[in-house]
């Protein structure tokens, strides 16, 4: 089993910078067997994908609107994960979400969010212009 609770979320002008984590509570396999996604839900939008990072953090993908902009990053020891945002525009205003899965090959990235079997609680990320 594993409970996420994310945090870092706030309000902030557009340019600016803002650092996500997302703690894991883990049961059972560690949390280095886990790999993990981000993702947003704008209001009257289906939930969409940001990016993930794989179980050992060696490979990430991000979605197109975000590259360059985002970076995901793990602490294996810490059992977190962190989204860090820069030059956010209000575009990116959405409750922000992380997700796990227990992935079998260290390099694998998720990007569906039906493949995530653990879901924490989201975070506001308002960006104003």
């Amino acid at each position: 089993q594993v409970q996420l609770v994310e945090s870092g979320g706030g309000l902030v002008q557009a340019g600016g910078s803002l650092r996500l984590a997302c703690a894991a509570s883990v049961s059972g396999p560690t949390f280095s067997n886990y790999g993990m996604g981000w993702f947003r839900q704008a209001p009257g939008k289906e939930r969409e994908f940001v990016g993930a990072i794989s179980r050992s953090g060696g490979s990430t993908y991000y979605v197109d609107s975000v590259k360059g902009r985002f970076t995901i990053s793990r602490d294996n020891v810490k059992n977190t994960v962190y989204l860090q945002m820069s030059s956010l525009n209000p575009e990116d205003t959405a409750i922000y979400y992380c997700a796990a899965k227990r992935t079998l090959v260290r390099t694998q990235v998720v990007v569906t969010p039906g493949e995530y079997n653990y879901w924490g609680q989201g975070t506001q990320v308002t960006v104003s212009s």
